[in-house]
């Protein structure tokens, strides 16, 4: 069994590998097609699609690998005080009830799906464009397949440390005895639709993968359903292709990239330091500079993980040592490391973009203003509770002899990249895509003038951005799954008509609307937010005739709190891991609680002042 295993995870391994190649070359690619286009007039629709098969690649041949390193994120309010025994059942379950049929769906209806682009030798659409449309089709199935024999090498390692096949069988039993208890009307007590969220809540709160709960509970109820079947998914494999040829979410892996290679060039790291050292003997000076340092981070990455954690390790042990408050430091650095999500280029606002049919470019336009507004914000109470709580915040002088050079030389670099990328988006001159790989190439040049490029640096990179899509894109195709099944339901129209008719106001909804994400944020992750949650709020909004950048900004402040609010906020995980025994968990909690309040102040000026996103506009 053991080598069964082995032999599925080197497959994966494999297919990893070529994922994360199709990953750097997708960024070249995009950025030769770009300048060829810009520069020479020289576009080419072949090379377009091509772009897109090497972004289909990117995130469909890693789902396997992905899982193989349980990067698939879950919700681990309890599961993280589950004993390791109970974590491994936990682990068998979720892939035998749910990774595995879902897996198996995508596979049947996928297979189907690029036999018939096969026999009707199907090609593009667009003159110039690629023949053999089915080849970049199969990969929906080759991505199943890999995903499959992973789940069944992950079940295989799992029952080697538990050794238990009672479970396994009792837990099949039981598993058909609730298939049969709800395929009778007893359910329908409750609204089928408000029952999957309910089913999906139990599961998430349990410590299941986030995207195959999704998945599973739409696949469980179209079972269970009587005017439903296991037909409805024939469409998942075109919504799925949907995704595959979608150029404004091609931009999410390369900004991805961008960011993981500034935070291992040691741009980042000479940024800090130079700052911390230049405003140390200012009181709250080095709370301040780390505020300021995680503004232009998240100018020129985006990656909340990449800038918690490297401050953490930085910055962290420097304000201990100096006397800073141990809830003040925590605070500072785990809210600083957030800002990437309001502020452009932002995963978040790149996926509000394309959920919500709106500019990505307007969106990165609109969010500077707030963006600025948190960081001022942030400012403004780290200098109030200096000056009232004089020793939270000392002034220190830090031994390192810093120039104004230093300070240039670390400043420059990265204000070069952030105007490049959003410059060129502002000015109309590149998409948003293609300024995120402008900035993989832009990174690639800094990280080998500041002599910190080496092969194995990109391919660690190359590896974690393939890692961290596919869990990304496995989420959405998973919500795809369920909002097939909501909707046949009537899932979507009953919230439309609760909104737009039972409650009948604007700003009822937009408080509901706020506070129902806002409580989200508690429990889930951005990503499950944004793809399940959001959509059900575009028609509405429509209704209502509220400006849809305006609502996005909303949501995406409203978004970035979740980063913060405990128990499942993201930076706290990040913080705590980087810091260790240096601060307790009471300290993060304690040090995050007044930028929530402030990121809640920020989002009820943005509603009372909507006017404020105009002014980059």
């Amino acid at each position: 069994m053991n080598r069964i295993s082995l032999f599925f995870d080197n497959i994966n391994k494999f297919f990893g590998s070529i994922s994360a190649f199709a990953a750097i070359f997708l960024a070249f690619l995009v950025f030769y097609d770009a300048f060829m286009r810009y520069l020479f007039h020289l576009g080419s629709i072949a090379l377009q699609e091509l772009e897109w098969h090497f972004f289909d690649i990117t995130f469909l041949f890693a789902l396997g690998y992905t899982l193989k390193h349980d990067k698939h994120v879950r919700v681990d309010i309890f599961y993280e005080k589950f004993s390791n025994k109970t974590k491994e059942y936990i682990n068998i379950l979720d892939n035998l009830f749910l990774i595995i049929p879902f897996s198996l769906i995508i596979a049947y209806y996928s297979f189907d799906f690029t036999m018939q682009s096969f026999l009707q030798h199907e090609a593009s659409g667009d003159p110039g464009g690629l023949c053999c449309r089915y080849i970049i089709k199969s990969a929906i199935f080759i991505g199943s397949i890999l995903l499959l024999i992973q789940s069944i090498s992950e079940i295989i390692k799992s029952y080697e440390k538990v050794k238990n096949l009672k479970f396994i069988i009792i837990s099949l039993i039981v598993f058909y005895i609730f298939i049969y208890i709800f395929t009778s009307d007893y359910y329908f007590v409750i609204n089928p639709s408000i029952l999957m969220f309910i089913v999906s809540l139990i599961f998430l709160m349990l410590g299941f993968r986030v995207a195959f709960v999704f998945g599973m509970v739409a696949v469980l109820f179209a079972i269970i359903d009587y005017d439903l079947s296991l037909e409805i998914f024939k469409m998942l494999p075109m919504r799925i292709y949907g995704i595959m040829q979608n150029f404004t979410l091609m931009a999410v892996p390369l900004f991805i990239l961008m960011g993981l290679i500034l935070e291992k060039s040691n741009l980042a790291k000479n940024l800090l330091e130079n700052l911390g050292a230049a405003f140390g003997e200012i009181r709250g000076g080095l709370a301040a500079s780390i505020v300021i340092v995680g503004a232009i981070l998240a100018a020129a990455t985006g990656i909340v993980g990449a800038s918690v954690v490297m401050m953490s390790i930085i910055s962290l042990p420097i304000m201990l040592k100096y006397g800073y408050s141990r809830s003040l430091a925590s605070g500072t650095i785990a809210a600083s490391g957030t800002l990437g999500q309001i502020i452009p280029p932002s995963i978040v606002l790149i996926i509000l973009g394309d959920v919500m049919n709106i500019s990505v470019g307007d969106l990165f336009k609109a969010a500077i203003v707030p963006g600025l507004l948190l960081v001022v914000l942030y400012l403004i109470y780290i200098f109030s509770y200096s000056f009232i709580k004089k020793d939270a915040a000392p002034p220190v002088k830090i031994e390192k002899e810093i120039s104004k050079k230093d300070i240039l030389y670390s400043i420059i670099p990265p204000f070069l990249l952030i105007f490049a990328v959003l410059g060129s988006i502002f000015a109309g001159i590149a998409t948003p895509t293609e300024s995120a790989a402008m900035g993989v190439i832009g990174a690639l040049i800094l990280s080998i003038l500041n002599k910190s490029f080496s092969f194995s640096m990109l391919r660690y990179v190359s590896i974690e951005t393939v890692k961290l899509t596919a869990m990304i894109f496995m989420i959405l195709i998973g919500a795809t799954a369920f909002s097939l099944v909501f909707n046949e339901f009537g899932g979507g129209e009953l919230v439309h008509q609760f909104f737009s008719q039972d409650i009948g106001s604007k700003w009822a909804f937009i408080f509901i609307a706020m506070l129902a994400i806002f409580l989200l944020g508690f429990f889930v992750d951005f990503v499950e937010i944004s793809f399940i949650v959001v959509p059900l709020f575009v028609p509405i909004i429509k209704t209502f005739g509220i400006d849809p950048i305006w609502f996005a900004i909303l949501i995406a402040m409203n978004l970035q709190a979740s980063f913060l609010t405990p128990p499942f906020g993201f930076s706290l995980f990040y913080l705590k891991g980087a810091a260790g025994k240096l601060v307790t968990t009471k300290d993060i909690y304690k040090g995050v609680i007044p930028f929530i309040i402030l990121q809640l102040i920020a989002l009820l000026i943005l509603i009372f002042f909507p006017n404020i996103i105009n002014l980059t506009l």
